[in-house]
């Protein structure tokens, strides 16, 4: 079963193409998104890994949680799933 992991806190100079490096380096990754906003076509900073298997997730979300890239201490944890907080 696929685990999908939240990465914050990244520089604006992160690619996709080098979080899944980043990332692969602990497992098989599915996907590598950075979340883009949608006017100006920049970083929002963040964006979520899908690894197939819990103990390489587990591995990189230990190892890369806190870790400074490209300057920035990024934040990794197993992504909350989408709620609807207009309630």
């Amino acid at each position: 079963m696929s685990v999908n992991i939240y990465v914050g806190n990244l520089s604006y100079e992160m690619t996709e193409g080098k979080l899944n490096e980043l990332f692969s380096a602990h497992g098989a990754v599915t996907s590598a998104k950075i979340i883009m906003d949608q006017y100006s076509g920049n970083s929002k900073g963040f964006g979520f890994i899908e690894m197939k298997e819990r103990n390489d997730a587990d591995k990189a979300i230990s190892d890369l949680n806190g870790k400074n890239i490209l300057n920035r201490e990024m934040k990794v944890n197993i992504a909350k799933p989408k709620t609807n907080n207009w309630n």
